[in-house]
């Protein structure tokens, strides 16, 4: 319900600021357009109340919900083009010292602008729904630590985070996913949460995830988010329960010794939000307790606010996701509103680094500027 209302105000937003843009490059002729905005923007609101119906096959979901996607994101796009238009000629009005004008003076002008505009910002729209959501790339990042032993020199680890599997990720995707990941061959794959999306096939993608184990040298391991309790946890539990992926909840793994010993821990996700600074140190404590002092520590969390709680435990790298580095970026910065603290890419604390992992899949299927990606890091020593 929460999401609706947020969707919903959003809504009312692209509605108020197109009248007004509308109403500047059209005059009259703006009403007109603006009345079939309005009816696609209220078929828009109850498209989503009907779309992201938990009993809803995957298939009209994904009909639904991307039609809607297109044309609210065809509207933002509509919206910053003609804002940016409306500033240049306003600010060039005064330069010259003329009137200042907010209606353009001919409205066949006017039209033409906007005809224009409305075709690139429906490209950029359909180019984001379409083609750079499923552009998938791989990165790699060295990692230098103090003292790392000889075993642990050019250790790899991949790192795959929100695919959310289902209307917009499927079965089979997943599957070509880590095909491409056991390409890179890294020596152990970490998995930070939200990939069990959708109830009907968690049983079978659970599955499908213990089957690549012997695939990565020294395992798979996860941690999960916040869609996996809005899924059903007991349902996750039993379709982990008899399989080899490592499922962290507030709890580590010895992956290899050397002289300095690897341990991999994960925390769960803090579903209570008033709670989760409390929360959060206690799951880390917990999922640290057994660790020795000197050991290389990577923890896993699908909410990238546990850096803080991990650079008491010094704590190497924090591996997340959770925020799908806002979907909508240029030249690797996100460019929405900073609704969370650590957005995208590395962030550090102290000697502990944190990696904000993009995202593999969206329940929002759009992305423009943020591709999905396969995240590979190499242990260096220092």
């Amino acid at each position: 319900m929460g999401f609706i209302v947020v969707a919903a105000g959003f809504v009312v937003f692209l509605n108020v600021a197109m009248y007004i843009l509308l109403r500047s490059f059209l005059g009259k002729q703006g009403k007109k357009v603006h009345r079939l905005c309005l009816l696609l923007n209220l078929l828009s609101i109850i498209g989503i109340g009907v779309g992201f119906k938990p009993e809803q096959a995957v298939e009209v979901t994904a009909v639904i919900i991307q039609s809607v996607t297109i044309w609210l994101m065809l509207q933002v796009f509509l919206i910053v083009l003609l804002a940016a238009i409306w500033l240049g000629k306003f600010f060039f009005t005064l330069l010259a010292k003329r009137k200042a004008t907010l209606i353009f003076s001919s409205t066949n002008t006017g039209r033409y602008v906007v005809a224009v505009m409305a075709a690139v910002a429906l490209g950029l729209s359909l180019y984001g729904s379409f083609v750079e959501r499923h552009e998938l790339h791989t990165v790699e990042y060295t990692v230098p630590v103090e003292g790392l032993g000889e075993r642990l020199e050019g250790y790899r680890i991949a790192q795959l985070s929100d695919v959310h599997l289902g209307s917009f990720y499927s079965l089979e995707d997943f599957r070509e996913l880590l095909e491409k990941t056991v390409a890179e061959q890294p020596d152990v794959l970490v998995v930070t949460g939200d990939v069990f999306d959708n109830a009907g096939m968690t049983m079978q993608a659970a599955r499908l995830l213990d089957s690549y184990s012997d695939r990565f040298p020294q395992g798979i391991y996860y941690c999960r988010g916040n869609h996996e309790y809005i899924r059903g946890i007991p349902l996750l539990e039993i379709a982990l329960q008899d399989k080899r992926i490592h499922n962290l909840v507030n709890s580590n793994v010895l992956v290899l010794e050397d002289s300095r010993p690897l341990y991999i821990a994960g925390v769960d996700y803090p579903m209570q939000r008033e709670q989760f600074d409390y929360l959060a140190d206690a799951y880390t404590k917990k999922a640290m307790t057994g660790v020795p002092d000197n050991a290389v520590k990577i923890l896993l969390a699908h909410h990238p606010n546990f850096i803080k709680n991990a650079a008491a435990y010094n704590t190497a790298l924090v591996l997340s996701g959770h925020t799908h580095g806002g979907q909508l970026g240029f030249e690797g910065m996100p460019l929405v509103p900073p609704v969370f603290e650590y957005m995208r890419g590395w962030y550090s604390q102290g000697a502990t680094r944190l990696y904000v992992h993009p995202g593999n899949g969206s329940w929002f299927p759009f992305r423009l500027g943020c591709q999905p990606e396969i995240a590979i890091f190499t242990l260096r020593g220092r």
